[in-house]
């Protein structure tokens, strides 16, 4: 039983490494980076940090995160990029929730295998679940102090970030997007590493071409100190759900997720939060699910903590964020994921 475990781990491991580090993790990685080296520190205080208006800023990250598809683990390079930069707390963590659970590509692909009724819930409920999260989190750790590195002079000057650095998070940005969403139906996976590898040379080029030396170096040490931190806690959350996996019986599943009662909610969600979906991969899942009697309301919160969490999601927002952050934010997503589920399945689907 143990060896089947340990190999049902490692074959989670060896699925997550062949099909996610090149296209989706890499671009991830070296577009936090550049956000921290490259982004206006004031600029982002002024508009998304502490001292903003915290409905604006709010609305403003909420927004912006639908257009931003990653799934729980790509955006945590993402999100706590701008956090080091110096971005509230709230609207990080905003950013963390609503791009896997909300983005633009999953509602579209969710839309044509669920319907548009789906679509709307889920955009609702994901914005409504945005704003709480952005409140708990200020809100409790509203009396941390943080201290926000100064990273040479690399960033732009009276501005949010000067033009040639934003062509190449535009570059990067699209080595990340054409590979994992524009092309994924056209051809195998060798497919899309070649259209990762094209992007990457051009951002590469333009790289080398624009930059200097010094912004350079300072871009590329950001993007290995988010390797450091991020990665190697990534591969053991993935083991882990490999393991659970193995656990967690099917039949089981079944049994707990029918009808839109708060206990079929608290499971859907629970078994969300700990299970890892790639963007777009949950509503085919969920509709398997519903086909055996999952009811709407668990289907819908499902469909936001699939990807939208995760265990190596949890452990890696605990390395990055800490661990009383990573709690606070598990909580409230389980809690409000409930309620959003049970709420939406008894009175709006």
């Amino acid at each position: 039983m143990i060896e089947e475990l340990v190999v049902a781990g490692l074959l989670a491991i060896k699925d997550y490494v062949a099909t996610h580090v090149l296209t989706c993790l890499v671009p991830a990685f070296l577009l936090a980076g550049a956000m921290v080296a490259f982004i206006n520190q004031e600029a982002i205080l002024d508009h998304l940090g502490e001292r903003a208006n915290k409905l604006k800023s709010f609305s403003m990250a909420a927004l912006a995160s639908f257009f931003v598809a990653a799934c729980s683990c790509t955006v945590i390079p993402v999100s706590s990029g701008l956090y080091y930069s110096g971005a509230a707390i709230g609207v990080a963590f905003i950013i963390l929730w609503v791009a896997p659970s909300a983005n633009i590509l999953s509602l579209i692909y969710t839309g044509n295998i669920l319907g548009g009724e789906m679509v709307i819930a889920r955009v609702v409920a994901a914005l409504f679940m945005a704003f709480i999260v952005g409140w708990v989190m200020t809100y409790a750790f509203r009396n941390e102090k943080r201290e926000i590195a100064d990273y040479g002079g690399a960033q732009a000057q009276g501005g949010v970030i000067a033009r040639r650095h934003l062509i190449l998070m535009v570059l990067i940005l699209l080595s990340l997007l054409l590979p994992n969403y524009v092309v994924q139906t056209a051809g195998s996976y060798l497919y899309k590493v070649t259209v990762w590898l094209a992007a990457t040379a051009v951002a590469s080029v333009y790289t080398w071409k624009a930059l200097t030396t010094e912004e350079i170096q300072s871009f590329l040490r950001e993007s290995w100190w988010f390797v450091k931190l991020i990665f190697p806690l990534l591969l053991v959350g993935v083991f882990l759900v490999g393991v659970l996996g193995k656990l967690l019986p099917e039949d089981w599943i079944k049994d707990w997720l029918g009808g839109n009662g708060m206990a079929a909610s608290f499971f859907a969600t629970l078994i969300g939060a700990v299970s890892y979906f790639a963007t777009m991969t949950e509503a085919p899942f969920v509709d398997t699910l519903m086909k055996l009697g999952m009811g709407r309301g668990p289907a819908l919160a499902l469909l936001l903590t699939g990807p939208g969490l995760s265990l190596p999601n949890w452990i890696a927002i605990a390395r990055v964020f800490g661990i009383k952050k990573s709690f606070v934010y598990v909580i409230t997503i389980i809690m409000v994921g409930t309620f959003v589920g049970w709420f939406f399945g008894n009175y709006i689907l």
